[in-house]
């Protein structure tokens, strides 16, 4: 059997957004990923459901596998002819032990390549707002190990020279040691009133920063406290974190989303959301699936000649659509000679990217104003083919039919509740909870509830904002039992990412006038 290849792979500091390309490209091709702790686990979602994935995670005094049977598993691995990913938080050669698993696997004649890594050194630091370097403040950086071999009878550290030797130091894995590392710090020459701080899950939504000087950063940890994973940083370029806090000043940094969207939705909202700093949870509550029968659709595409409107009102509507158009043999280019009317920018932009530019994209993106829209433009005596979902409501034919157009209404896709797994349940009822839930549609509510049990349901978001996108998904959680705390004007994910945004901003201003004792 031909033997496969090893590739050492840095996964970054913990934002899955922090892997290299290459990284990512070659975690995409494995057959294989072994992954350790501080590798976001978000980093496997995209894998193809063959690949073997093995946790390795090692933490302070609990090894899941010692790091020997790791370097055997890896060329065991290997040998089988399989393409295997090591997957290392930060990079593999700064305290990862990257360079002891590229010993072993050199050593057994098994192919491999390092691919570097973001270390959390400098992601971290970044994103607390420390910039480990400054004109004028500092011409040095030391990174340190807060975690020696423990077999070793001697520190590798040189505590006297180290104090006066660099002006900006950063340990690693030292916060079990911290009041040692700052008396020996005090003892080697270092100022007590040297600027300090502790960094933890740095880059997450969940980072959480504690600054104050060498003599009292282990009092501020020990009060706030926190535990590791956590990066320590000394120097006087801590003091810029006051200045330039740009993560955890986010709009949303510090909230706790669930969003309920299909699977294959969730990106969009959940990508909104992080980049605005919050910590998204997604848990699929809906399942998109093709229609039980094509035979009608099937018969719809080939009248497409006869008809004058084709009007579709989702984005999951156009991905179907098309998906079906295309198995028939057909493109874009049947809807030729009709004009196309869709529910709002969403399914425009869906529209588009598959080559078609929207005849009619109406002020209000709900179906009261897009058959308004069309009503205003005069459907009497029209062949209109409505593509929608199953048991989608009953405005859109209704009114139409009333204006006089002859409607012929098709279901291009189902949604059924997906099975609850250990994963989706574990995700729902953490016990930190959540700041806000998002439904984008009625059935999010519905199945969410479905899942849940409705007394779980009503439990879990006891004290969680409710955030609808729009008027029928508001009358959804009305009916379930919810109050809608806010609500978009217009009904798409920019509009709910907004609101989300700025309730968020109104608030913190509130809290923050409650603790200045500004309001009653």
């Amino acid at each position: 059997m031909t033997t496969g290849k090893v590739y050492l792979v840095g996964a970054g500091p913990g934002d899955p957004e922090l892997i290299t390309v290459k990284g990512r490209r070659r975690l995409d091709e494995a057959d294989v990923v072994v992954y350790d702790y501080l590798a976001n686990p978000a980093l496997l979602d995209t894998l193809a459901p063959e690949v073997e994935c093995i946790y390795v995670g090692k933490r302070h005094g609990n090894h899941h596998l010692p790091q020997g049977q790791i370097n055997q598993l890896l060329i065991d691995k290997a040998r089988e002819g399989a393409v295997v990913v090591r997957l290392k938080g930060g990079d593999p050669f700064i305290f990862g032990r990257g360079g002891e698993e590229a010993t072993a696997l050199a050593g057994s004649g098994v192919p491999f390549e390092v691919i570097p890594g973001i270390t959390a050194a400098t992601a971290v630091t970044a994103y607390a707002g420390i910039p480990l370097t400054h004109r004028g403040v500092n011409a040095s950086v030391t990174f340190v190990t807060g975690s020696e071999d423990p077999e070793r009878e001697e520190t590798m550290i040189r505590w006297k020279e180290l104090g006066r030797a660099s002006e900006t130091l950063v340990f690693f894995m030292g916060m079990r040691s911290l009041p040692v590392i700052a008396r020996r710090l005090i003892e080697g020459g270092r100022a007590a009133d040297t600027p300090a701080a502790v960094i933890r899950w740095g880059t997450h939504p969940c980072q959480q920063t504690v600054t104050g000087t060498l003599d009292n950063l282990a009092a501020h940890v020990s009060e706030a406290g926190i535990r590791p994973p956590a990066l320590i940083v000394v120097g006087d370029v801590v003091r810029f974190r006051e200045q330039i806090n740009w993560f955890e000043s986010l709009p949303l940094f510090g909230r706790r989303i669930l969003v309920t969207r299909a699977a294959s939705q969730k990106g969009t909202l959940a990508r909104a959301l992080a980049d605005l700093g919050a910590e998204v949870v997604g848990v699929p509550t809906i399942r998109i699936v093709d229609p039980q029968d094509f035979a009608p659709l099937d018969d719809a595409i080939g009248a497409l000649e006869r008809m004058d409107w084709v009007v579709l009102t989702s984005k999951n509507g156009v991905e179907h659509f098309f998906r079906r158009l295309n198995a028939l043999g057909k493109d874009s280019r049947a809807l030729a000679g009709c004009q196309v009317a869709v529910v709002g920018r969403e399914t425009a932009k869906a529209m588009e990217a598959a080559g078609v530019k929207a005849d009619l994209v109406p002020e209000h993106s709900h179906a009261e104003g897009l058959a308004e829209a069309m009503m205003a433009r005069g459907v009497a005596g029209k062949q209109v083919l409505l593509a929608q979902a199953e048991q989608a409501r009953a405005v859109l034919p209704e009114t139409l039919s009333a204006g006089g157009a002859s409607v012929t209404a098709v279901t291009v896709y189902r949604t059924v509740c997906p099975e609850a797994d250990d994963t989706t349940m574990a995700a729902l009822t953490d016990p930190r909870g959540f700041d806000y839930v998002t439904f984008t549609s009625g059935s999010t509510v519905r199945n969410l509830n479905r899942i849940l049990g409705n007394d779980r349901f009503h439990a879990i978001l006891k004290g969680t904002r409710i955030a609808a996108i729009g008027p029928v998904t508001g009358d959804a959680a009305g009916k379930a039992g919810l109050s809608v705390d806010l609500m978009p004007d217009n009904p798409d994910i920019p509009s709910l990412v907004a609101a989300l945004r700025d309730d968020a901003a109104t608030r913190r201003r509130t809290d923050a006038q409650h603790a200045r004792g500004e309001t009653r």
